[in-house]
């Protein structure tokens, strides 16, 4: 009996992990079949083509490309810095009191769908930036400053609970060698958990290329390459929402077929290049 549970258990592990890259390859293959018409008819030069006309069916895909990597970039610049602070923060600085209430507060933010991000950042912050830099308040700042809020509780959760597993005893050697609080957290706490806090960043590097409805409300859905930060811009998920139920035509549905494409594989490329370079270098470095 213990061996036919065995089997099963195996099998059913083994079929859940091969599933992932049947998935994988299914929408790598649907995304690529229904993008074939455009990429016969533009081939790479879609990807350094700036116009984007639906009714003389001419489509360049550059401005949503550079507006999805600038927002995503804008994003990180924010986030990352101010999630390792609210992560060292709650692991190592807070009161035992405030840890519950803060970390609480972190988590609620996470669970927070974007499209109320979206609307606050439209109604409220928008305003703020129009105030400060003129314009109408919308482009490539405003939806990374919304986009480094969306990813920052999620980050800063992930990498708290990375710098928690830090051994008790590795901290305790340390302190009574002579080092003052912040050496410990720099040499000891953040070595130790960094491949935990790359980690946080990676994952939350994926929410942000991908996220659709808060950039979708901020971002102003121009289809020209940006001149400023607080320029009206797109990106490739607002292009894909905006105009998926408007392609009247094969090719124009090609195109935002193109699109998603292209994001796949910017997204499988960034993340793939982390996993294995960054990661790897940390594993020699330990």
């Amino acid at each position: 009996m213990n061996k036919i549970n065995d089997f099963i258990f195996f099998n059913l592990t083994r079929f859940s992990a091969y599933a992932l890259f049947v998935v994988l390859a299914a929408i790598f293959i649907v995304l690529f079949i229904e993008a074939k018409p455009a990429i016969d008819a533009f081939g790479v030069d879609f990807l350094t083509s700036s116009k984007w006309a639906p009714n003389l069916e001419i489509f360049g895909g550059f401005p949503a490309i550079i507006g999805s990597i600038l927002s995503t970039f804008i994003a990180m610049f924010i986030a990352v810095p101010l999630a390792i602070g609210i992560a060292i923060f709650l692991s190592e600085i807070a009161h035992e009191r405030l840890k519950s209430p803060v970390g609480a507060a972190v988590e609620l933010l996470a669970a927070i769908p974007s499209v109320i991000y979206g609307m606050w950042g439209l109604f409220y912050f928008a305003p703020i930036l129009r105030a400060l830099f003129g314009g109408n308040g919308l482009g490539l700042l405003t939806a990374g400053i919304v986009l480094s809020i969306m990813i920052l509780p999620f980050m800063a959760s992930v990498a708290r609970d990375a710098m928690n597993t830090t051994p008790n005893i590795l901290k305790e050697s340390a302190y009574a060698l002579g080092a003052t609080k912040w050496d410990v957290i720099k040499n000891v706490i953040i070595p130790y958990a960094r491949a935990g806090i790359l980690g946080a960043a990676i994952l939350a590097l994926g929410r942000a290329i991908g996220e659709t409805m808060a950039v979708t409300f901020v971002m102003g859905n121009v289809h020209k390459v940006p001149d400023s930060l607080t320029s009206a811009a797109t990106s490739i998920p607002v292009t894909l929402a905006n105009e998926f139920t408007e392609a009247d035509s094969t090719l124009y549905y090609s195109s935002l077929f193109y699109l998603a494409l292209i994001l796949f594989a910017i997204s499988f490329v960034v993340i793939g290049i982390a996993k294995f370079v960054f990661f790897r270098k940390l594993r020699a470095v330990q």
